[in-house]
């Protein structure tokens, strides 16, 4: 072989080798582009649970994208009251958020079923019906109305139905009461007398101690004992009717969302599933622990009775037909979802329910 041809043809592929890498770079570079974004959360960081959330997307999102993808998360007020965050999110002040759609009723009760609505599905047909069904479908069409995207980022589990300075044994007991109650709970009890608040968790334990409010529900025992109702009210209640599975949402501007590059919002979904999933094993490991101490602090639990039940549950129905008939928004998204959790429940009280009931009767005998 002419030594000379053999290096001119080595030189020649060379300079093509190298003038390939040269031009596969901006390439590469044009998928992974450097990106900022701002989260603002509907919670206080002393919650680090519910505000853990954002922080597991954040993380999680950084180290799938090798640090190029930065979210930044900042607590309830410290870019817009926590009560604020989608509103924030709508507008492009920020990029996204961590909140609950409920919260958001008042521009229209479609946003509750995003979180929970009174006697929706648990914690596990929630996830079944986002996931499998056509929850985050319908509720994104939706969402997209406001110029909104929204993944599920955290659920935790059926919750407390909140602190109370009285007994409440009837359904004449409500009568009166001042209460800080989410989304279309609120309207649900209102029918029964309550006088409901909408006030974030940060502001609620004041409210409480100065007599504002006569009732709260939050969440459960871990972050109700953090907050430190059981101070200024000493009867605790259970089950929170209206949340029995609430979803906590990641909410991204559409506009922003539509532009982020795939492999970004691939990224980003799957944080988002962890952080749904995270976030219900850390209460499951929490509340028990927390559940003994509050009544070891002197919390007095009581059920809310059968007929209570009964009452809210009359009023829950009476609820949606009404905004049904008003809202078809709603009553496409509710009559999808009420369909689903018929069929859910039927499955369920099969499998879960036998089971755990059994179980639970190993629990209290000092079985287990």
């Amino acid at each position: 072989m002419d030594r000379r041809s053999f290096f001119k043809k080595a030189a020649v592929t060379g300079v093509g080798a190298a003038a390939a890498t040269t031009l596969a770079a901006p390439a590469i570079a044009q998928t992974n582009p450097k990106l900022t974004w701002r989260l603002t959360s509907s919670f206080p960081k002393s919650l680090d649970t519910i505000y853990g959330g954002a922080e597991d997307i954040a993380k999680h999102v950084a180290a799938a994208t090798d640090g190029n993808f930065t979210i930044q998360t900042y607590a309830a007020g410290e870019i817009v009251p926590g009560l604020q965050a989608a509103d924030a999110v709508s507008a492009a002040t920020v990029e996204m958020c961590h909140t609950c759609s409920y919260y958001y009723v008042g521009k229209d009760p479609t946003f509750a079923i995003g979180t929970a609505i009174p006697f929706g599905p648990n914690a596990r047909l929630t996830n079944s019906w986002f996931y499998e069904g056509n929850g985050n479908k319908l509720l994104n069409e939706f969402y997209a109305t406001h110029g909104l995207y929204g993944m599920i980022a955290g659920n935790t589990g059926a919750q407390m139905g909140g602190w109370f300075r009285k007994e409440i044994n009837t359904v004449d007991d409500f009568k009166g009461v001042k209460m800080r109650i989410a989304g279309l709970a609120g309207r649900v009890v209102e029918k029964l007398g309550v006088v409901p608040q909408q006030i974030a968790g940060g502001d609620i334990y004041p409210a409480l101690e100065k007599g504002t409010i006569d009732a709260a529900e939050w969440v459960g025992p871990y972050d109700d004992h953090k907050l430190g109702f059981y101070k200024v009210a000493k009867y605790y209640y259970y089950p929170a009717f209206w949340e029995g599975g609430p979803v906590i949402h990641a909410m991204v501007n559409l506009d922003k969302w539509n532009n982020l590059p795939k492999n970004y919002q691939a990224a980003l979904t799957d944080a988002c599933a962890f952080a749904n999933t995270n976030m219900m094993a850390k209460y499951d490991m929490k509340n028990p622990a927390a559940i003994k101490q509050l009544v070891g602090e002197g919390t007095i639990l009581r059920p809310f009775s059968q007929d209570i039940l009964e009452a809210c549950f009359n009023s829950a129905m009476d609820v949606y037909k009404d905004i049904s008939s008003k809202n078809e928004w709603f009553k496409k998204i509710y009559e999808d979802q009420a369909a689903f959790k018929r069929e859910g429940y039927l499955w369920m009280q099969l499998s879960e329910y036998t089971y755990d009931t059994f179980m639970m009767i190993q629990q209290r005998s000092g079985k287990l």
